[in-house]
């Protein structure tokens, strides 16, 4: 999904991203020990280990659909794809959080979710 920005075609997708990686980068500045802590914890938390990275980021994007949260939800997509995930896999994902979801965290999968999926997946391809 692009769009239209001062006459400048901006990918939605990777602006998201970056957008949360300069916000980061703010927080970061000001309280350097908080966000610091909140880094090594949530990266910590997706290493590899018992639960493989890809089922840990379609765990994380299963939450995210379930909580309407764009950004995680074009993150951890992304993250997904960079782990191997397939589109039967994302699929799945989504089936789960509408599941206890509903209606709205089936919207968020069929139309964020899976254009984030195109978007990446067309990238590493």
């Amino acid at each position: 999904m692009d769009i239209q920005n001062d006459n400048q075609t901006v990918n939605y997708f990777d602006q998201s991203i970056y957008d949360y990686k300069e916000g980061s980068s703010r927080i970061e500045s000001h309280l350097p020990k908080v966000a610091e802590g909140y880094f090594n914890f949530t990266e910590a938390c997706f290493k590899e280990g018992a639960i493989s990275q890809k089922h840990k980021q379609l765990t994380a994007l299963s939450m995210s659909i379930y909580a309407k949260d764009d950004y995680c939800i074009i993150y951890h997509t992304k993250g997904a794809v960079e782990h191997g995930a397939t589109e039967e896999e994302i699929m799945e994902t989504i089936a789960v959080s509408a599941a206890l979801g509903g209606g709205a965290a089936f919207s968020q999968g069929v139309t964020l979710a899976l254009d984030t999926f195109d978007h990446f997946n067309q990238n590493l391809h």
